[in-house]
């Protein structure tokens, strides 16, 4: 029961801020109100110390304690939907400082007395409940927790300690145990029919990352690769669908065009499969149609798709990795729509199930049953993971002096336990050697270990009981995202402070307290990183399914989140649903979700299509997070657009990805917005209302991709949204004033300019140069005039405190200030400046992370390719990269269409890790091998490549083979770049 003291706690901790509000305000309240909410606040205040005790406590609770804590957090959840509905239906007393004022005062008094008076009943009930809650605690013998019982530094981690983490590349490892090389001999062998490989094992023994490290390391010998997760109930159309998406992004489809097919195969693309083809097309298509209609693809929806595969794959060496299947009827209609041919195509599957792995046994040429880890490569596994869990500074002193051989050894040779494990020690280095072999003991007794997945939950269920409560919290939230589903780290951490479960501490701002709390998930092996940003922070990160599984289980015991359509049917204990995740969209599912009690949701997550969907179920003047995030069916008349407006307690709003094409012109109502997301969406224009959004503080619109902008209002009185933190993805317009008042957001953090019009921008600049005395971190510029850029690098007080810079379009001088940044991590300036003068000018920047030279594929500008046709003749087609500089150096990518020969001395770039190159036209690159950390060369290539590209590409995987490099060779064809 401990994950009940975190989310009971923390949804206190929540009620409380919000008592505190409602007693600062001036409202109108029947006699003894505001006496009732500060006796349920003191109340609440004792409630949750005594709660953060039993966290603390090392001892078991019993069923009453149990009990108690499930009453507190029922009464904490009715006084929220009362102090939500007041705040709702009610506001603030206006100052009535004349007779006017005051005569609408006295009229609204009386037009609210039945509210008030209906309010006032509910809070004096409420503080009877919370009063009799608190005198049952002792009636009924809840014992106090033991003092200085604590978990023996369990509990207990600094936040500044671990605001900061080692900065690093995400990669995917090598497994530790199997013999990768033997499995690479089958991928690459001449054999040219398609087969199929079948990795399987329980869950935890590592068949993913077998799978994975064996697709990353021979996919560049394939045309086309794609990776998909299953889970139990995952349709095979959306498997296929996804297998489709993967693959157009990698194939052009003029090769399809161009190939060889007569007419009869493109009116029909199943005529010249091949006769065993054929009938497995027929036995889908008859799947196809036997199918219920219930949000499903129709028939004819999954033809197409099947047709598409056929176009796209039939005449293309392919390699396809599907993880974690689940019905081995589900296995056979995947396997029976891709198609077969003679191109050494492989297939990668991972399953729990022999049964499974042997479905179709005449097309399975290989199986590879995943056994536990041995003694030595157990204990290298748990020594390396402890390693790479601890933090920077911790990593100095050993602690491997007190890791007695039982931790590792009980976990039987299973990797997902023993990384776990690892973490768990990583994170308390306070522990002594006799104290591991306690927790050991009273988790396997008498030398057992963990045979099986059940036994597994056993050490899961301890390293969550040795969370900190608000850790807890956080980590129940993981149960909202669906399994296998890759989690943005920035929007899970914008979650969590609408939902009020990390606060201000210890002298840090409220984002740096999330972030902490998601470095030390990660540092707890709770969650697991998959993909950095560019500055070498986690940008997404996933949640093991195991590990999901017994977090969804937490959840629904405490009401905390209810999940339907998910991967696990587990019903919730209460009718009232508090958080609801919608994980699938079909009228089947939707009909279960508005057969519940919604009136009490704050927290509404969907997944799929709106076309189902009715916001009119929930009570919307409550709601406090709407994410709907990739979501389709979201068109400018629908509904719920006007619906949102109603949220008037809204503080988190995500539309990203979703076709809105407009916002409502009233959204300036939601006074507690705090998110504002409508990324990678068709609106164009913030509406002018959205200047009284009185705690914005995140506006992030346009396409990071395609550069495509949002226009802020025309007028933004002064004063206005002084609240942002960051504001990105906007278009400065010539008639716009907004950009006169930038310079009073004094707290802005993050400035991304997509467009920038030519006109005289000398407020811009100042106000630049202003902010950047403040707390701007992150300036992006796109100019495509060069005029701003050109006044931006004769700035006499430039921003010297940014950590991360991005000057983008015609940049046709270098910005002598750089060269000051001393805090410079992350760093992108347009190609146009790729020379051997500029990078000389950078190398001694000691704090450099990643350098990126880029000119973006959607602009094609004539004036740009002269100037990089300029520049590579003036350096004679060819840069030299000589010993030094960059030392500290992980990332170093070129985006351009011609990129000229690159040659690399002997100790240059000393720390380089990753060489990313995007381009047309490649002239050389050379010494690769010279460069001793590397791990990674990304080449992605125009399809539209010449011999001679593809030519140094042939010579380069040669020299790799011939070498034995260790690292990794990944080539991509792209028909646009990236």
């Amino acid at each position: 029961m401990e994950l009940a003291v975190g989310a009971s706690e923390a949804t206190i901790k929540s009620l409380l801020t919000k008592l505190g509000s409602l007693l600062a305000e001036q409202y109108a309240l029947a006699r003894g109100v505001r006496s009732d909410i500060q006796f349920i606040n003191d109340e609440l205040a004792s409630m949750q110390a005594f709660l953060s005790n039993l966290g603390n406590s090392t001892d078991d609770h019993d069923d009453q304690t149990k009990d108690w804590m499930k009453q507190v957090r029922d009464v904490s959840y009715d006084i929220e939907d009362c102090v939500d509905d007041f705040t709702n239906g009610l506001r603030p007393d206006p100052q009535r400082d004349d007779w006017r004022s005051k005569a609408r005062g006295f009229l609204y008094e009386i037009w609210t007395l039945s509210r008030r008076r209906s309010i006032a009943a509910q809070i004096a009930d409420l503080k009877q409940r919370a009063q009799h809650v608190g005198e049952r605690r002792g009636r009924y013998g809840v014992r106090d927790p033991n003092p200085g019982s604590g978990k023996s530094g369990l509990d207990g981690y600094t936040t500044a300690e671990h605001q900061e983490i080692t900065r690093r590349l995400i990669g995917i490892q090598r497994p530790v145990g199997v013999d990768i090389a033997e499995l690479e001999k089958w991928i690459k062998s001449p054999e040219k029919k398609r087969s199929v490989i079948s990795i399987y094992g329980f869950g935890g023994v590592g068949k993913t990352t077998a799978a994975m490290a064996l697709y990353r390391s021979c996919g560049v010998h394939f045309t086309c690769r794609a990776m998909v997760t299953v889970s139990h109930h995952t349709d095979p159309d959306v498997v296929l669908r996804e297998i489709l998406r993967q693959v157009k992004m990698q194939v052009k489809d003029q090769q399809v065009q161009n190939s060889t097919v007569n007419t009869s195969e493109k009116k029909n693309p199943a005529a010249a499969a091949p006769p065993r083809m054929l009938s497995r097309l027929s036995q889908f298509r008859l799947y196809c149609r036997n199918q219920d209609k219930d949000g499903k693809a129709s028939g004819k929806e999954r033809q197409l798709i099947i047709d598409d595969l056929l176009k796209h794959l039939r005449k293309n060496r392919y390699l396809l990795l599907i993880d974690d299947v689940w019905s081995s009827s589900m296995w056979q209609t995947i396997l029976n729509c891709l198609p077969e041919n003679d191109e050494n195509s492989r297939i990668i599957v991972t399953t729990r199930f022999e049964a499974v792995a042997k479905t179709s046994h005449l097309d399975h040429d290989h199986f590879h049953q995943m056994d536990p880890l041995s003694v030595k490569y157990a204990e290298h596994l748990f020594n390396t993971s402890l390693s790479e869990c601890r933090d920077a500074q911790s990593s100095k002193t050993s602690q491997s002096d007190q890791v007695p051989p039982r931790v590792w050894k009980m976990c039987g040779g299973l990797p997902l336990p023993i990384v776990t494990m690892a973490g768990l020690m990583a994170s308390n280095k306070l522990m002594k050697r006799e104290e591991w072999n306690k927790v050991c003991e009273a988790l396997f007794p008498d030398e057992q270990v963990c045979h099986k997945p059940e036994e597994f939950m056993r050490i899961i269920n301890y390293c969550y009981s040795a969370l900190p409560s608000d850790l807890k919290t956080c980590s129940l939230y993981f149960s909202i995202f669906p399994k296998g589903r890759s989690i943005s780290k920035k929007r899970l951490i914008r979650r969590w402070i609408a939902e009020g479960f990390v606060s201000e501490k210890q002298g840090l701002s409220v984002d740096d307290v999330a972030e902490t709390c998601f470095n030390q998930l990660i540092k707890r092996q709770i969650i697991r990183p998959v993909q950095n940003s560019t500055d070498g922070k986690v940008k997404s990160c996933q949640v093991h399914d195991m590990v999901l599984e017994y977090i969804i289980t937490k959840a629904a015991e405490e009401n905390f989140v209810t999940v339907v359509g998910g991967q696990w049917s587990i019903p919730t204990r209460s009718s009232k649903v508090r958080r609801m995740s919608l994980h699938s969209s079909d009228s089947k599912h939707a009909r279960k979700a508005y057969g519940m009690n919604l009136s009490h949701v704050r927290s509404l997550t969907l997944f799929g299509s709106l076309e189902q969907q009715r916001f009119k179920s929930f009570k919307t003047g409550i709601v406090q997070v709407l994410d709907l995030e990739g979501c389709s069916g979201f068109k400018a008349k629908h509904a719920s657009v006007s619906d949102i407006c109603k949220m008037t307690l809204l503080k988190y709003l995500s539309l990203r990805g979703t076709d809105i094409s407009v916002l409502p012109p009233n959204i300036g109502g939601l006074k507690y917005l705090e998110t504002l997301d409508i990324r990678q969406t068709e609106v164009e224009e913030l509406p002018k209302t959205v200047v009284l959004l009185e705690r914005i503080s995140n506006i992030l619109g346009g396409d990071k991709r395609t550069r495509k902008a949002l226009k802020l209002p025309k007028e933004m009185k002064k004063g206005a949204m002084k609240t942002l933190r960051v504001l990105s993805g906007i278009e400065i317009t010539e008639e716009s004033t907004a950009v006169s008042n930038l310079h009073e957001l004094t707290g802005l953090k993050k400035l991304a300019i997509y467009k920038l019009h030519k006109s005289d921008h000398d407020d811009l600049l100042s106000s630049i140069q202003y902010l950047g005395g403040y707390s701007l971190k992150t300036l992006v510029i796109d100019d495509e005039s060069s005029e701003f850029h050109d006044k931006l690098g004769k700035m006499s007080t430039p921003p010297v405190y940014l950590n991360a810079l991005e000057l983008s379009g015609k940049l046709c001088n270098f910005p002598s200030w750089i060269t000051k940044l001393r805090d410079i991590v992350k760093l992108t300036l347009s190609a146009t400046l790729l020379g051997p003068e500029n990078l000389e000018c950078l190398r001694d920047l000691k704090t450099l992370f990643s350098l990126t030279f880029s000119v973006h594929a959607t602009k094609h500008d004539p004036d740009i390719a002269a100037i990089l046709h300029k520049n590579k003749s003036d350096y004679g087609g060819e840069i030299f990269f000589p010993p030094g500089g960059f030392a500290n150096l992980k990332l170093f990518r070129i985006f351009t269409p011609i990129l000229p020969s690159l040659n690399f001395s002997e100790g240059s770039m000393p720390g380089l890790e990753r060489l990313a190159l995007c381009f047309k036209l490649l002239e050389g690159l050379h010494g690769v091998e010279k460069l001793k950390s590397l791990h990674d060369v990304i080449l992605t290539v125009d399809g539209e490549a010449g011999s001679t590209t593809q030519s140094i590409i042939n010579d380069l995987k040669e020299a790799k083979e011939a070498a034995k490099s260790n690292y990794v060779l990944d080539i991509k064809e792209n028909s646009v770049m990236n």
